[in-house]
């Protein structure tokens, strides 16, 4: 492993992280010393350290005796040059984007890439979050879910299990066990503010390598928004006409939720 690949990243040479390495653990030091110290050659060494002075990650205290800035003052300088480039990055790719930008739909895998993913679109949630999940994903993003609920966001939630009732809105899928043979897996739907979707299958045994599509296109949104909501009119159905049962008023209150929630 490269000893200083976070300092490259950073933008620093491999002689440069050397360098100013060696100075972190004798200071003041000069060049012949510093060339012991670091590996770097004799021959290297003064065009590293002058490259380090230019930077200003280096001093010369006395004549030939070189000191590094000092670690926490680099760190704070790191991220205030990071911080600027990260603006101007931002400004230029603003500029170039075209106006009528296509979204695309993008393939997430691996489990818990996924599970970040959702919960960062529930994190950033504002207004509803629209959510078919099996126990198994709940566990992960449940306590998102109750802290956007006490945010205000609106939570439609749809258990493809026995999970337990916390949210206004929520019902419990009549087939879950049914459809995760059908589908070979476990199905997640995750979709926000009618701005993000996240939706696929986890292929029973192969859930790490299973591909979750996530996108902001309106009509992929819309699309499944729409599927959930009818998946809520699906359980009110079940149970009228194949168990010939009454709604609760409950489950009236929520019909008429989901109904509005166009």
């Amino acid at each position: 492993m490269d000893t200083y690949s976070k300092f490259k990243k950073l933008g620093f040479s491999q002689y440069e992280a050397a360098c100013y390495m060696a100075l972190i653990g004798h200071h003041p030091s000069n060049g012949s010393r510093l060339s012991k110290i670091s590996g770097i050659a004799r021959s290297r060494i003064y065009d590293v350290i002058r490259s380090l002075l230019a930077k200003e990650y280096v001093i010369e205290v006395n004549p030939g005796q070189y000191a590094p800035l000092p670690p926490d003052e680099l760190v704070r300088r790191l991220k205030r040059e990071f911080t600027v480039n990260i603006n101007e990055l931002k400004s230029q790719i603003d500029k170039a984007s075209q106006k009528n930008l296509v979204e695309y739909v993008w393939t997430l895998t691996g489990y818990d890439a996924v599970m970040e993913k959702a919960a960062q679109m529930i994190r950033e949630a504002k207004i509803e979050a629209y959510v078919r999940l099996f126990p198994e994903a709940n566990q992960h993003l449940e306590p998102f879910l109750l802290d956007a609920d006490r945010r205000g966001v609106n939570i439609r939630y749809i258990a493809m299990g026995n999970i337990q009732k916390k949210f206004d809105v929520q019902v419990i899928h009549p087939d879950h066990t049914r459809l995760k043979e059908t589908i070979g897996g476990r199905s997640i739907e995750v979709i926000t503010d009618k701005a993000q979707a996240l939706v696929g299958i986890f292929e029973t045994g192969n859930e790490d390598r299973s591909p979750i599509n996530w996108t902001r296109n309106q009509w992929f949104i819309l699309a499944n928004r729409d599927s959930l909501r009818h998946d809520f009119y699906h359980c009110f159905l079940e149970k009228m006409l194949d168990q010939n049962q009454t709604l609760t008023p409950d489950e009236q209150r929520i019909y008429h939720i989901i109904k509005q929630d166009d």
